[in-house]
């Protein structure tokens, strides 16, 4: 076994559970963190995988939903987010949320404990050096500039970027539950049995109107030259982009008031619901679901405050909005996550245009393993299409292109995954499926066949190691 280690740049999601899994393997790992030393426009702490947006992690179910399937199987892999996530979950109904301060915590504590990971605060401005002969670059969406035109200059690629946004996150105390419920969108439990996760502010049709009129004449964060042609991620669009786009969009997107019933005014249904999710431990802080926002701080407060429920909102933070960088990955890595350029260097994350806390995690996952198995001079096929994580990684190096031939981001979705071989026609009780009931039937096809088949990939490269 060589004792040559792998160089891992990028302390945020994928770079940490990169780090955890090549170390697990028994190989060394560098782990080299800017922040300590340098600061981003997001990140509030020096803590490896910092959480930067939303506090959560999506979707729990492993039977119907693609993320919570991705989720499942990062935990039977050892994930170190997985796992460490279940220790700091907040109740947030079906959905895996954080508490994120306790969360980035644990696991820069377990990373810093584990002696096989080195960490090592400091700035790397360029292509690492010949010497470092395996390397993994997770360094997310918020990339330096001195790195990125690096690794612009080495692919011949022009930079690739979107805008992400973040929402506001608002004190419950100061939230008038006169007004507002606690409710989850059709009663659905969560992992621990709670039925009422969301806050839930309604609106008639002219509060409604009244605030979309606000969002539209609302004063917004002007961009730079060199970002105005930058498009935004579809999964995290602006609330106001979203009302530009029809007044009835946030009704049937993250202002949906179906599935929920004001427990103050049952008789009364609302034409929209706006819905607050939990954000910490204690529960005294609780984010906008669905409210990122380029809104400047001011036009912010004002316009938040319009909401019933929200008139006397204390923010303890407001909205804000940064750069994403991403690569095109299907044109210049394999399937191995390696610059086909310079294979010596891995790519892991955000920056391979994947979207969201668990997929970065995921390909780190993979990249891990990948260098950790290549240094111990073996082989590692990537997992079976069938899996999310195969899903995914087939998403960013097998030439998924959108019309045009521009690469854009992905969240994992059975929409990346091979149509199941078979799919129930009847139910146990042996009535025919029909529309969505067929649809969730297929999805439950597809995630029990992703389990087999992770837990067969897994054990075939744990007999080999």
């Amino acid at each position: 076994m060589t004792k040559e280690p792998i160089h891992i740049i990028g302390g945020g999601m994928a770079g940490s559970e990169a780090a955890w899994q090549a170390a697990n393997l028994g190989v060394p790992v560098i782990l080299h963190e800017m922040r300590g030393v340098k600061g981003t426009h997001a990140h509030k702490t020096d803590h490896l995988a910092e959480l930067v947006c939303s506090n959560s992690f999506r979707s729990d179910d492993h039977e119907t939903n693609a993320v919570g399937v991705l989720h499942e199987e990062m935990r039977r892999l050892n994930g170190i987010i997985i796992s460490t996530a279940a220790d700091h979950q907040v109740p947030a109904g079906s959905a895996l949320a954080v508490d994120r301060d306790g969360f980035s915590a644990a696991v820069t504590a377990k990373l810093e404990a584990h002696p096989n990971i080195t960490i090592v605060r400091e700035e790397i401005g360029g292509i690492p050096p010949e010497d470092w002969s395996s390397v993994i670059i997770a360094t997310g969406p918020l990339t330096s500039e001195a790195l990125a035109n690096a690794i612009g200059g080495v692919t011949g690629e022009e930079d690739l970027a979107f805008f992400d946004a973040i929402a506001p996150i608002v004190q419950v105390d100061s939230v008038n539950m006169e007004i507002a419920w606690r409710q989850s969108r059709y009663d659905k439990p969560g992992p621990h049995g709670d039925t009422a996760a969301y806050i839930n502010c309604p609106m008639d049709e002219d509060e409604y109107n009244a605030f979309i009129d606000a969002l539209l004449d609302g004063e917004k964060t002007e961009f730079k030259d060199w970002e105005k042609d930058t498009p935004y991620f579809e999964g995290c669009l602006p609330i106001e982009v979203m009302a530009e786009r029809g007044r009835e969009t946030l009704r049937y997107g993250p202002m949906k008031p179906i599935g929920l019933t004001n427990a103050h005014k049952p008789d009364v249904k609302a034409h929209a619901v706006v819905q607050l999710r939990q954000d910490n431990a204690l529960g005294t802080l609780w984010n906008m679901v669905g409210f990122q926002t380029k809104l400047k701080y001011g036009a912010q407060t004002d316009i938040f405050r319009m909401i019933p429920g929200l008139e006397n909102a204390v923010f303890s933070r407001l909205g804000g909005i940064h750069r994403n960088t991403f690569i095109n990955s299907p044109k210049l890595i394999d399937n191995q996550l390696r610059l086909k350029k310079m294979p010596r260097l891995r790519f892991a994350g955000q920056v391979t245009g994947v979207e969201g806390y668990v997929e970065s995690a995921a390909m780190g996952l993979l990249a891990g393993r990948f260098a950790a198995y290549e240094r111990l001079g073996m082989d590692m096929t990537p997992p079976p299409e069938t899996t999310a994580l195969g899903a995914l990684l087939g998403h960013i190096t097998g030439g998924h292109l959108v019309a045009g031939g521009t690469f854009q981001p992905m969240n994992v979705n059975f929409g990346l995954f091979p149509a199941p071989e078979t799919v129930p026609n009847k139910d146990e009780n042996g009535k025919r499926l029909r529309g969505k009931e067929k649809g969730r039937a297929k999805k439950r096809e597809m995630a029990k066949r992703a389990l087999v088949d992770i837990d067969n990939w897994a054990e075939q490269f744990m007999a080999t190691s």
